[in-house]
């Protein structure tokens, strides 16, 4: 543990938890923040509790970040207890306030720690393993985009600016290769051809956001299947975490990351691209489910646009880690040489079988739109 046990019960001292903590353990979920699954005795009874120490490498301004997360769980849970829905507290991140109210606490040593009901129940997996898996991930990310579109009080603070501007990822790439401090640029040549080639798909989304085309909404940013809670009994999609990355951004990044994730069964690293493809089987559901939740606030604009954003997104990941093979491994952890080449290897086959099947995954698209558009025409005859 990378904290004792002993400067965990001080820090969970400062937290509104009553009872006694009888012990902590580290929890290996993310890649970013430093997280502690801690057991407390309240009254004869076992409750754990999340506490977790913010990354202020990565986040810069942590204080932004909880104002960013107790506006959206206290919305959604109101959203929720508005609806009369039931299990809420399994269904949002609910935060722990300090001892003096706030969202958060701040250690002698400058540290940034917040504290969360742990989420009984339920299970978070690396990598799909069944459609439906997908239909629930597209329908828990769609959900919780629904229930942040009327979200009041102005936009929110961008925790992490230009997330997902692909232009200027794009023109990093280009600084990387006309560099080439690490004279890598040789052994990457086939990777930097096919980025080049494809300089044209950089900038669709964000000229069709600046044209007013495409909305500006209240995106997770971060939707990678392991950010979903699964029943452990039902399977069902219970609750949407790791909530740091929630800001202004674009719907069709949130679901072309979905695809990203989703829909190939290999690691991101996979050393085989013979085993990297996009499998429609699980594209249509994670289309289905996410359409049945988020179907009907996005605009035509952004369905029709639903495939290409997978590819984008696919696109950019590879790109980001192409610019750091030829940076130097500076900012991606690597386990072996080459590591960042490896993984851009796989994120550029993917994008490969999404172009090979991109107008047929649009097509399905399309098609669950009309029929939704069909079912609200027939409810509206049968009401009048």
């Amino acid at each position: 543990m990378a904290y004792q046990e002993k400067q965990l019960q001080e820090i969970s001292r400062q937290f509104q938890i009553y009872g006694e903590i009888l012990h902590a353990e580290t929890l290996k979920i993310g890649h970013i923040n430093e997280t502690y699954s801690a057991t407390y005795d309240q009254g004869g009874m076992r409750v754990r509790y999340i506490h977790q120490k913010i990354n202020k490498g990565v986040f810069k301004n942590p204080v932004a970040v909880m104002k960013n997360v107790m506006r959206v769980t206290t919305h959604i849970r109101r959203k929720l207890e508005t609806a009369g829905a039931r299990d809420i507290t399994r269904r949002s991140l609910v935060v722990i306030p300090t001892r003096n109210g706030q969202s958060h606490h701040v250690g002698r040593d400058g540290e940034f720690w917040r504290t969360f009901v742990f989420v009984e129940g339920v299970q978070s997996l690396e990598a799909v393993q069944s459609p439906d898996q997908a239909l629930q991930a597209g329908r828990a990310f769609g959900e919780f985009q629904s229930l942040l579109v009327d979200l009041p009080g102005g936009r929110l603070h961008e925790t992490i600016p230009a997330f997902h501007d692909t232009r200027k990822r794009f023109g990093a790439l280009q600084q990387a290769i006309a560099k080439d401090h690490y004279n890598r640029a040789r052994s990457a040549r086939p990777e930097i051809e096919f980025a080049l080639n494809r300089a044209g798909l950089v900038g669709v989304i964000l000229d069709a956001m600046a044209k007013g085309k495409i909305p500006e909404r209240v995106t997770h940013n971060d939707t990678k299947f392991n950010n979903v809670m699964l029943d452990t009994l039902t399977g069902e999609a219970k609750c949407v975490v790791d909530l740091d990355t929630v800001m202004p951004g674009c719907a069709l990044y949130d679901f072309g990351d979905m695809v990203r994730t989703t829909t190939s069964p290999t690691l991101e690293d996979e050393l085989d691209l013979s085993k990297v493809k996009m499998h429609l089987p699980i594209f249509k559901q994670l289309a289905e489910g996410y359409l049945s939740t988020a179907g009907a606030f996005l605009t035509p604009a952004e369905k029709s646009l639903m495939a290409f954003s997978g590819k984008l997104i696919t696109f950019e990941i590879g790109m980001r880690f192409l610019t750091d093979f030829l940076s130097g491994d500076t900012y991606f952890r690597i386990h072996r040489p080459d590591h960042n080449l490896d993984r851009c290897r796989t994120q550029f086959k993917l994008v490969e079988s999404i172009e090979q099947q991109e107008k047929v995954m649009q097509k399905f698209v399309d098609g669950l739109d009309r029929g939704t558009a069909r079912k609200s025409k027939r409810r509206a005859g049968q009401g009048s």
